[in-house]
């Protein structure tokens, strides 16, 4: 099989690359780009989604999370370093199981990021709109000119310099966190304590937890930078790839949860249920909603510009994965038969995807209900489940078939993805 280019992450990065365009710096600089990746726009829904339920589904959420994320990146970046040559996760799940369900884990990635494109239109012309009406008083401008505008900005800087869209994406990730950090201990003086609240029932906990999974993965989600990072580490330890890569997960996953579960548990304390209640009524990421509930300095003035550097930078940084996708898909399908060059395959991609996100914005579904019963599951179904039939399947990756991992794994597949199925149901 010929070797592929290795795809760039699609999630933000921080670090400085070397001639071979590998990320310069140790393990600890590994597990700061992966850190990076997953710290975005989605940790500003999460507070809305994990904290719906009450004190005793956030505190369940907060046990699983760890697990979840570290288990389930650990699976997906074996599957890549049990690889051969320099390919990617699409083009080894070719070899690993044929031309048919390579097809179908080629759909999967595009998936997980062409409906994220449209939840970022729908958030930043909500924020945009928030503040114009909240922090400017100003009228409010119809919403199909808005979000035209404003995702034809965005489209137009992913058009002319992919260089500025990625610097973009890699400078506001810095002091992204520094206002996540600086927002979580703001909110302190505001903490109550209406005490855990009566027990829900196992079945009423269930489901909640259950609806909360889809979206503890998107938030905490960084696959788009595990290709490019296990390649590196098989490039840098050989035999011992697996072992390294394994210690730089567990330290990122450790840091994402301490971080991003501190800032959900303190908008949590600080809102109480009926704010969470009302913010996601609003369909408002927290910090926009805090900014019009607080209105002082940080969250007056600096909460929505937070919030609106977060998407333009999580849309930035997922453009790739979703281009990448959907051209993927073409070439699979279509590009098979009529030759199709690499400009027009991307033009089309653009134009796509450009349609689909404003047509989304105009049209402001809930976007929590679109991490809920969409991108969440996919990419469920790509950490958890495909990792899981690449381990049954594929003879390099034997050793991890007797491990009890494997089950929590499954478990957590299945919810999310049937996730969907009772998202439509209901």
């Amino acid at each position: 099989m010929p070797v592929r280019h290795r795809t760039r992450p699609s999630g933000a990065t921080l670090l400085r690359h070397d001639e071979s365009g590998q990320p310069a710096g140790s393990d600890l600089a590994w597990t700061m780009t992966l850190f990076g990746t997953a710290v975005g726009a989605g940790i500003l829904f999460l507070p809305l989604s994990a904290g719906a339920g009450g004190f005793w589904p956030l505190l369940v959420g907060t046990l699983l999370v760890f697990p979840m994320t570290f288990l389930g990146h650990r699976a997906l970046s074996r599957v890549v370093t049990a690889g051969e040559g320099d390919e990617d996760i699409t083009h080894l799940s070719r070899r690993y199981f044929g031309e048919g369900w390579g097809l179908v884990v080629t759909a999967l990635y595009a998936l997980c990021f062409v409906p994220i494109l449209p939840i970022y239109g729908v958030a930043v012309t909500n924020a945009v709109s928030s503040v114009m009406e909240h922090q400017f008083g100003w009228d409010s401008v119809p919403r199909w000119l808005l979000s035209l505008a404003l995702v034809g900005l965005l489209m137009s800087v992913v058009v002319a310099s992919q260089k500025v869209m990625l610097w973009i994406a890699q400078a506001v990730v810095y002091p992204l966190i520094a206002m996540l950090a600086i927002a979580t201990v703001l909110l302190v003086p505001d903490w109550h304590f209406p005490g855990t609240g009566p027990w829900p029932g196992w079945g009423s906990l269930f489901m909640n937890v259950w609806l909360t999974i889809p979206v503890l993965v998107f938030a905490f989600n960084h696959s788009a930078a595990v290709s490019t990072f296990s390649l590196a580490m098989e490039k840098a330890h050989g035999p011992r790839a697996a072992e390294r890569a394994s210690r730089v997960l567990f330290t990122s996953a450790a840091l994402l949860v301490l971080f991003t579960m501190g800032f959900v548990w303190s908008c949590v304390l600080a809102l109480g249920p009926e704010g969470v209640a009302e913010a996601r009524h609003q369909n408002l990421p927290v910090l926009s909603y805090l900014a019009n509930e607080k209105g002082d300095w940080f969250f007056g003035v600096l909460g929505p510009l937070v919030t609106i550097a977060a998407i333009v930078s999580s849309y930035f940084g997922h453009y790739l994965g979703a281009s990448e996708g959907l051209v993927g898909l073409t070439r699979a399908t279509v590009d098979r038969k009529h030759r199709i060059s690499e400009r027009t395959l991307r033009g089309g991609a653009a134009v796509a995807l450009f349609l689909l996100t404003w047509g989304a914005a105009v049209l402001d579904p809930d976007i929590l209900d679109l991490i809920e019963q969409l991108s969440g599951p996919v990419m469920a179904a790509m950490i958890f489940l495909l990792p899981l039939a690449a381990v049954y399947t594929v003879p390099g990756l034997a050793r991890y078939r007797r491990s009890w991992q494997n089950v929590f794994l499954l478990v957590i597949g299945l919810l999310a993805v049937g996730g969907v199925l009772f998202g439509l149901i209901r």
